[in-house]
């Protein structure tokens, strides 16, 4: 039976690059990859792209409330591979899990577990509920610990408010992975 896969990591832990190499494996084998990424990440406009500097066009952009099998009437995929999957509904999480139990596809889901305030996103939180099979993908903090939390940066200073979303590369907006003692050091000092 297929299983759901999900990887999570801070930021910079290498998650787009980690997908982008299985959906390379899998076509080099000539078999049929389905890329999707959710149409709130706006990064890349239609290709997922690696800070790596690696980036590949997405076979599937997805709206909030569009259902996945919509895309898959010409041919069944060999595999099913998103990025951004913390964008994912939690109805469109239910359908990949149906997905692989139904038709046997496997799934591998590449996200964010929580948000800049540690708030998780509606859809890690139902990955991590969902998932057979889930993988910590690991990053390091300045301070050389591993980085479990996101910061989110506007002209380079940390800042803990604002919207859930809101894409790295706009409006001078950055993000950076701190380890959880730097995370809540920063958030005292920039407490405001």
């Amino acid at each position: 039976m297929s299983k759901l896969y999900f990887r999570y990591g801070a930021m910079n832990s290498g998650k787009t690059a980690a997908l982008l190499q299985v959906a390379h494996n899998y076509e080099e084998k000539g078999m049929n990859v389905v890329v999707i990424k959710s149409s709130i990440d706006t990064k890349g406009d239609t290709k997922v792209t690696s800070r790596l500097g690696v980036e590949r066009e997405v076979d599937v952009i997805l709206a909030p409330n569009e259902g996945i099998m919509e895309h898959m009437v010409n041919k069944k995929p060999d595999a099913i591979i998103v990025d951004e999957a913390q964008f994912l509904s939690v109805d469109q999480v239910d359908e990949l899990y149906v997905i692989t139990k139904t038709y046997g596809v496997p799934v591998l889901a590449y996200g964010l577990r929580c948000d800049f305030q540690m708030k998780g996103f509606p859809g890690a939180s139902r990955l991590l509920e969902l998932a057979d099979d889930i993988e910590e993908l690991k990053t390091i903090c300045n301070c050389g610990k591993k980085a479990t939390q996101n910061i989110r940066l506007v002209n380079g200073e940390p800042t803990f408010k604002g919207s859930q979303v809101v894409i790295d590369g706009t409006t001078n907006i950055t993000y950076d992975s701190v380890c959880g003692e730097c995370y809540l050091k920063l958030k005292k000092l920039y407490k405001k």
